[in-house]
């Protein structure tokens, strides 16, 4: 989770009347770009949430979909791979993911193959179960971008913690997968859904900017939807998980 210091402090003009309320027009100016980034963020983030969940309903509700995608392993493993690529071009070509129309064009590759995964994982579930873990996961979201706005506890320092706290749940996840216990896999799967909403928290102040220590450039917008995306859909999968290996 990539960050760029910002200075949003409003020490210019920090005096009233000192320079004639240039500097109030600079703070103002720095708000509403803010508040624009802010906007477009959101904008892209409920396109790509729409498409998956469309993906999600069409693997749930579509029997010829979701029979294609089990005889047909493959597709999801070059969904995975593509995945990988954009993510790894997004998050380490600056200039690709600020230049339009190429960062939409990566963005919207990456969101349908990972719209693919998810259909494919939510295929071998209930519907019912999917629908809960949609509704669980829609509330939680909500609340902790709620808090991320509301709280005075700067998140966006804990980068560094949420980091290590990740490294050790892909080890945990490495250990339950040679486990194979339920008990173990809904610990993992509560690990991972608390790191995530954590992540969720991070990222939403480091997009907010203003008083934080951190936050991303208003030029990341597209860097900025993806990781709200990847936080909102890792918690789903984590739910999901959660109630599948509950119903076990």
């Amino acid at each position: 989770m990539a960050s760029h210091k910002y200075d949003d402090t409003g020490e210019l003009g920090s005096g009233p009347g000192a320079d004639g309320g240039f500097g109030d027009n600079i703070l103002f100016s720095e708000k509403t770009v803010r508040l624009g980034f802010i906007r477009k963020v959101y904008s892209i983030l409920s396109v790509q949430l729409a498409i998956t969940l469309g993906f999600i309903a069409l693997f749930l509700y579509q029997d010829d979909v979701r029979r294609f995608s089990h005889a047909n392993p493959g597709m999801y493993i070059a969904a995975i791979v593509i995945t990988l690529v954009a993510i790894l071009v997004l998050a380490c070509c600056e200039g690709v993911r600020r230049k339009a129309p190429w960062n939409f064009v990566i963005l919207g590759v990456f969101t349908l193959c990972e719209s693919w995964m998810l259909g494919s994982i939510a295929s071998y579930y209930d519907s019912q179960e999917v629908m809960i873990a949609v509704g669980i996961t829609a509330a939680i979201t909500l609340a902790l971008t709620i808090f991320a706005l509301q709280t005075k506890y700067d998140f966006t320092a804990m980068g560094g913690g949420l980091l290590v706290a990740l490294v050790c749940l892909i080890l945990f996840g490495l250990l339950a997968s040679l486990m194979r216990n339920n008990v173990v896999n809904i610990a993992y799967a509560s690990l991972g859904a608390l790191i995530f909403g954590l992540y969720l928290v991070f990222d939403t102040q480091l997009m907010l900017g203003g008083k934080h220590k951190y936050s991303i450039s208003p030029e990341e917008y597209i860097f900025a939807a993806l990781n709200l995306y990847m936080d909102i859909i890792n918690i789903f999968i984590y739910i999901l998980s959660i109630i599948g290996n509950a119903r076990n």
